[in-house]
């Protein structure tokens, strides 16, 4: 084989490994996003209110914010590879458990400890494979965390879909009459998937990751720092901003601080939003709920605005694109509030899932490109800490304040929070 099919090869293998990164993400979002389409259902059939659903809902994001850092963290000494297989292989147990019937009695606690496997599994994924293409594809950054978030973003579009299909449908065509489908069997097949997933990965992924990562030549530098036995020299360069102490330090930075403040704002009303959207469509716009599924699935469709966002942020430059996707998200999420009709409404939630969708690739391109690479993956896990914790308690803030007021009020608290995103943005744009 000459050099030039072996080079084919290599890169083919490259572009494995953002696919199955990008699948294992769909498969994350998908199992997430089954559960806002749910509530309803699990609200009448468990008897609880808006309220425990949000915290049932924060306590899954709480657990996946809590793994950005030491996911983060542990890539950055053992290698992406572990992490990532491992987040797929705790998934999958938890979709395992959430597809396994219980008594009445007990389904609200199996439910919960599902929600909370998926959280950690989950949360060991994004921090680490956003760190991993950014190294493999240093110049298309932006595109491949766009096909990252463009996939993921497609569990979203997938998840209340195949929650309608299974609702109520029967297995009379393979001879099982009076047996019917209902939405445990969605968990059966996330299960199914994330082992098949966690061993494709371990298999096509190298045991040592970071040599693939660092394939534009540092490897050469790994050797040149390795003692006579063949160990890494405890003085590489890099190893003096290790630790909590260098992970801090990055806040130093007033722009990297202030881009902290803005998407964790962000990341607080998209969370609070997400979890709430189809409750809030029926009980706010006064929506059917097959017609809530589908503009839910809509807010996920537009997702594809992430091919062009993450592309035109390596042309045009990160901030501009940043602003422009704030505005846009901002200015649908308040039409939310002001409209009324299928048409209205469901342009609203149009706008607000591209100005949503369109800015996160640029913010994963933004942050790869600011963090240093010797505090990559725990630099990036403490940012995704804060905004995912802040995310976290949105679902918890959003049912309790619905519960005591109603929905208008607990998205007009998210609205706030969008605006003050997007005055954020002109503070960086400032000091950066």
């Amino acid at each position: 084989m000459g050099a030039e099919s072996r080079g084919r090869l290599r890169a083919l293998a490259d572009y494995d490994v953002l696919a199955l990164s990008a699948l294992i993400w769909f498969l994350a979002k998908f199992l997430r996003y089954a559960f806002p389409p749910l509530f309803p259902t699990l609200r009448d059939s468990l008897g609880v209110s808006n309220g425990v659903l949000g915290l049932a809902f924060t306590a899954m994001l709480t657990v996946y914010a809590a793994m950005q850092f030491p996911s983060g963290a542990l890539a950055d000494r053992v290698g992406a590879r572990a992490v990532i297989v491992a987040g797929a292989a705790v998934t999958g147990a938890g979709a395992l458990v959430l597809a396994v019937p219980v008594p009445e009695s007990a389904a609200l606690v199996a439910i919960g400890a599902g929600m909370l496997l998926v959280g950690l599994g989950t949360g060991a994924h994004k921090t680490v494979a956003v760190r991993l293409l950014a190294r493999m594809y240093p110049a298309r950054t932006g595109r491949a965390l766009g096909i990252l978030d463009t996939l993921g973003a497609f569990g979203g579009v997938a998840a209340p879909a195949a929650v309608v299909a299974v609702t109520g449908t029967t297995l009379a065509v393979v001879g099982l009459d009076g047996v019917s489908l209902d939405w445990h069997v969605l968990f059966l097949a996330g299960a199914v998937a994330a082992g098949g997933l966690a061993a494709l990965f371990a298999r096509r992924v190298p045991r040592d990751d970071r040599d693939r990562e660092n394939a534009a030549g540092r490897h050469r530098d790994d050797d040149s720092n390795r003692d006579g036995d063949g160990n890494h020299d405890s003085n590489r360069d890099g190893d003096d901003t290790r630790g909590l102490r260098a992970y801090a330090a990055l806040f130093r930075d007033p722009a990297f601080a202030t881009f902290v403040a803005l998407t964790i704002c962000f990341s607080f009303a998209y969370n609070g939003a997400v979890a709430f959207l189809p409750l809030f469509l029926t009980d706010a716009a006064g929506l059917p709920e097959t017609t809530a599924s589908l503009l839910y699935s809509g807010l996920f469709v537009v997702s594809l605005v992430q091919l062009v966002t993450g592309d035109l942020s390596d042309r045009v430059g990160r901030l501009p694109v940043i602003a422009a996707t704030l505005v846009l998200a901002t200015a649908g999420l308040a039409a939310m509030l002001s409209v009324s009709g299928v048409l209205l409404v469901g342009g609203a939630v149009v706008a607000f899932g591209l100005g949503c969708h369109g800015f996160r690739p640029v913010r994963g391109a933004y942050l790869a490109a600011v963090i240093p690479d010797s505090a990559a993956g725990g630099g990036l896990g403490v940012v995704r800490t804060l905004l995912m914790g802040a995310g976290a308690l949105a679902p918890a803030v959003v049912g309790g304040v619905a519960d005591a007021t109603d929905f208008r009020v607990a998205f007009g608290l998210l609205a706030a929070a969008m605006i003050a995103a997007v005055a954020l943005t002109g503070v960086v744009a400032v000091v950066d």
